[in-house]
C-alpha cells in the first residue's frame, strides 16, 4: 500500500472543495457554441475569443461562460457589456454553456495553487500536466494535479485513475 499516495488523494479531495485556492493565469480552451467551435484565449493581457461577436465587441457568451464556470479561480474583474449588446440573448446562452461542461475543453492552463505550505506553478501542456511540487517529481502526479483534475471535471484530459 502506497500511504504517501493515499494522502495526496485524500489532499486532493479537499483542495478540490476549495477552488479559491487556485488563480488562472492563463489558459485556452475550446467552447462548442450553437454553431461551431471557438477558441478562447485568457492571460494577463485580458480575454480573447475567435468568434465575430467578441471580434466586434470585446464580450461574447463563450468567454462569459468560463467566467462564471471559473469566478473563483479569475482573480480578476468580469467583462463588461457593450452598448447594443443583446444582453439577455448572450447571458442566456453563457449560462447554458456553462452548465454543459461537456463543450468546454482546456487544452492549456498556467495555474498558481496555493498549497497548505507553499504556491506551487501547475500547468497542463499538450494533455500532459506539470507541477513544480516534489511529489509531483517523483511521482510525475500530486494533489495539485488531481485537485484540478476534479474541479474541471470531463473539461481536461485525466492522467490519474484517481478521480471519481
Amino acid at each position: 500500500m502506497d500511504y504517501g499516495m493515499i494522502g495526496k488523494i485524500e489532499k486532493a479531495k479537499r483542495y478540490a472543495q476549495e477552488p479559491e485556492r487556485v488563480t488562472l493565469t492563463n489558459f485556452t480552451a475550446e467552447v462548442q457554441g450553437d454553431n461551431d467551435s471557438y477558441t478562447v484565449h485568457f492571460s494577463s493581457e485580458g480575454w480573447d475569443c475567435s468568434c465575430n461577436t467578441f471580434r466586434s465587441h470585446g464580450i461574447c457568451p463563450h468567454a462569459m461562460a468560463l467566467e462564471k464556470l471559473l469566478k473563483p479561480m479569475l482573480k480578476r474583474e468580469w467583462l463588461h457589456y457593450y452598448t447594443g449588446q443583446n444582453v439577455v440573448s448572450d447571458v442566456e446562452k453563457a449560462m447554458l454553456y456553462a452548465e454543459q461542461t461537456d463543450r468546454i475543453h482546456f487544452s492549456a492552463l498556467q495555474i498558481v495553487f496555493r498549497g497548505e505550505n507553499a504556491e506551487h506553478q501547475t500547468g497542463l501542456y499538450d494533455k500532459t500536466w506539470t507541477c513544480g511540487c516534489d511529489f509531483y517529481r517523483s511521482r510525475a502526479v500530486c494533489c495539485h494535479t488531481m485537485a484540478m483534475e476534479r474541479i474541471l471535471k470531463g473539461m481536461v484530459p485525466v492522467t490519474t485513475l484517481f478521480v471519481s
